[in-house]
C-alpha cells in the first residue's frame, strides 16, 4: 500500500510537471509559486470517513486567509479505484458545500486516474486533462475563480487549447512526463 507521502509527493509532481508545466491550468502558476496549494491525503478509503476529512480541509480552507492558503487538494489514494465511486463521493462533496451554506464561496473540481469525459472514449488523450495520479478533490476559493477568469475571460479557449496540446503530446508524450501514481 502506497504511503499518503509518496501520494502527495506524485500529486506535486502532477501539478509541476502537467498541471503548470503544460499549462493546462493558466491560473495554477501563481498560486504554486507563492505556496499557496494544499495537498494533503486522507488515510481513510470510505466513503463517510473521506467526506469527514473532506469536511475538516474545507473548515481549514474557509477560516485562512487566501493569501496563506488560496487552495486545497485532498488527494485520496485508498478506496476509490472506481471512477464511478469517485462520481458519487464528489456529488456528496458539493452537496456539503452547500449544506455549508458555502456555494459561491468554495467550488469543489475533482480528479480522477481513470477520468473520461462522457462524449469521449476511455483512451482518448483528452481526458487526461482530468487525470491525476489519485483520485482528488480540489477546493477552490470562487473569488480566486473570478479573478483568473477576469484575466481569461474566455475558459473555453482554456479547454480547446489543452485539447489541442495533449494530442500533440500524445500518449507516449504524457507516459514520459512520469505524472503517474508511484508504485
Amino acid at each position: 500500500m502506497r504511503s499518503n507521502d509518496t501520494a502527495v509527493a506524485d500529486t506535486r509532481r502532477w501539478l509541476e510537471l502537467a498541471v503548470v508545466g503544460l499549462n493546462l491550468c493558466p491560473f495554477a502558476k501563481a498560486v504554486m509559486v507563492k505556496q499557496q496549494v494544499h495537498i494533503v491525503a486522507t488515510p481513510v478509503e470510505d466513503g463517510q470517513s473521506i467526506l469527514d476529512d473532506f469536511a475538516h480541509e474545507l473548515d481549514a480552507l474557509v477560516q485562512m486567509d487566501a493569501d496563506v492558503r488560496d487552495t486545497t487538494l485532498l488527494v485520496i489514494p485508498h478506496g476509490m479505484d472506481d471512477f464511478l465511486a469517485f462520481h458519487d463521493l464528489t456529488a456528496r462533496a458539493e452537496r456539503l458545500v452547500r449544506k455549508r451554506g458555502l456555494q459561491g464561496t468554495i467550488q469543489v473540481a475533482s480528479f480522477h486516474p481513470r477520468f473520461v469525459f462522457a462524449d469521449a472514449d476511455e483512451d482518448d488523450i483528452g481526458n487526461y486533462t482530468n487525470r491525476a495520479p489519485h483520485p482528488t478533490l480540489h477546493l477552490l476559493r470562487e473569488a480566486s475563480i473570478e479573478r483568473a477568469v477576469a484575466a481569461f475571460p474566455d475558459p473555453a479557449a482554456i479547454y480547446e487549447a489543452n485539447m489541442e496540446r495533449l494530442r500533440q503530446l500524445g500518449r507516449a508524450g504524457w507516459e514520459a512526463l512520469g505524472v503517474g501514481a508511484s508504485e
